[in-house]
């Protein structure tokens, strides 16, 4: 049986059987060589066949697995942890010198000294400035690092913070402002090694898609249909009212006047830019913009509810039950009551939707009120369709990131006298020359170029056409 012939025809004979798997029963296996039996439950098969194949891991059977480096149930290092050492070149050593010549003051001036002693803040900036310079950004990642690599427990000196003394640290003491001020304070060692000169910048953005919802969009030219609709319903509100007071005698009875509607500057160019919209519509015409910024700061619902309070007064004196519910008749003064309240809550909506929005952007996201609505570089659909974004800006020298800016200005005009300002503000007017493309190029920023008297290479939008 030992032909390795007769047992190619053997297999081949049984696939062609197609015999089932539990026909193919194991009877002896205590030393090698194995046999295996196969029988078969069909009357007209009463012959056994055995077959001897010998197991390829017959050797590793006989000897113990586990070799002279390995024990059974070894569970801790056998040698010396002071055995261990990173090597010389190790970026971790160069951290630690940069941060040796670092004013950490602003740091320690957000930590308070009471209650329990927590973790080293300079030693936790260490750590999180370490892991991303070896890409890692999640702090379960982070954690789990300060319990097995090297480089983290020689920075933690053993000690093994969990996820909510990193997300207290990010969250709570290491703010905008300390960041800064440590990013500078690199940026002043990078000048002092002559590695950069602060004398020239090199800048570009792109558009980073928000943690937002894309249908969460709020639009300042809706916002201005709908709060055109409801200033005209506000003004024939008080027509009512008016008229109320003039027809009953209201006004003398309780020395009440009539009133007139507030003033909104830029409505009136509102109300013109529906009526082509609407024109435009039915002769099928692409619709005008209507982002005009309406000035609502002195429409406060405050004067409505003025009115409501002169109404309540006169449905006291009259003893004019306010009333609900079904089969029961409002009077003339409780609806003219409840229409004012719901157009005064309506007013509030769009008037907190405008201090939201502000005047510099049309558009933000009802779950992010920072992001913008932009137009991606990436549109896999090729709809252009706009998602929720903000515009990061850096300022870059010697392949070093001097300036970090964050904008949700959809573009580049607006982002290149903050970054310059920065710059200025934390180093002096030491800038000579600022090279951008011509996303950059706009009447305002090259009169503030020419005014610091900062060469400009920024390439004109018409450039091509000349």
């Amino acid at each position: 049986m030992e032909n390795p012939g007769f047992l190619m025809s053997f297999v081949l004979k049984t696939a062609k059987m197609k015999l089932p798997l539990h026909d193919l029963l194991i009877v002896k296996a205590t030393a090698p060589p194995l046999n295996f039996v196969l029988k078969k439950k069909k009357r007209w098969l009463t012959t056994t066949i055995f077959l001897s194949v010998t197991c390829y891991n017959v050797t590793m059977l006989k000897q113990d697995y586990y070799n002279q480096f390995f024990e059974l149930g070894q569970q801790k290092i056998n040698f010396s942890l002071l055995e261990l050492s990173l090597p010389d070149d190790d970026p971790v050593y160069t951290l630690k010198k940069v941060m040796e010549e670092m004013d950490f003051s602003g740091l320690l001036a957000c930590c308070s000294d009471k209650g329990r002693t927590g973790y080293n803040p300079i030693m936790m900036y260490a750590v999180v400035t370490y892991a991303n310079m070896r890409g890692t950004r999640a702090v379960d990642r982070i954690v789990e690092l300060c319990e097995r690599d090297l480089a983290f427990i020689w920075l933690t000196k053993g000690q093994k913070p969990k996820r909510d003394a990193f997300y207290e640290f990010k969250n709570n003491k290491l703010t905008s402002e300390v960041l800064d001020d440590l990013h500078y304070q690199f940026i002043r060692l990078l000048e002092k090694e002559g590695m950069i000169t602060l004398h020239e910048l090199y800048i570009d953005g792109t558009k980073i898609e928000a943690n937002a919802n894309r249908y969460t969009f709020v639009w300042r030219g809706s916002i201005n249909y709908h709060l055109a609709g409801l200033l005209d319903t506000i003004d024939s509100l008080y027509s009512r009212y008016n008229a109320l007071l003039d027809e009953n005698d209201y006004g003398k009875k309780y020395s009440l006047g009539n009133v007139q509607m507030f003033i909104i500057e830029g409505m009136d160019k509102v109300r013109e830019v529906i009526k082509k919209n609407r024109h435009r519509k039915l002769s099928k015409h692409k619709k005008l913009s209507n982002n005009k910024i309406i000035e609502i700061d002195n429409c406060s619902p405050l004067e409505l509810l003025k009115l409501q309070t002169n109404l309540k007064k006169i449905a006291d004196g009259e003893n004019i039950v306010f009333v609900n519910g079904k089969g029961k008749r409002k009077s003339a003064i409780q609806q003219l009551y409840e229409e004012l309240e719901n157009c005064g809550s309506r007013l509030m909506e769009y008037k907190h939707c405008f201090e939201i929005m502000g005047k510099d952007r049309n558009s933000y996201s009802k779950t992010d009120l920072e992001a913008t609505f932009m137009r991606m570089k990436e549109d896999h659909m090729l709809n252009g369709q706009l998602k929720p974004a903000y515009n990061a800006q850096i300022a870059v020298e010697n392949y070093f990131i001097v300036h970090g800016y964050i904008s949700n200005d959809r573009t580049d005009y607006n982002t290149l006298i903050p970054v310059l300002e920065k710059h200025k503000n934390n180093f002096g007017e030491v800038l000579k020359d600022v090279t951008a493309d011509s996303g950059y190029c706009s009447e305002k920023n090259l009169l503030y170029l020419k005014e610091n008297g900062i060469t400009s290479y920024i390439k004109l939008q018409d450039h091509e056409k000349r």
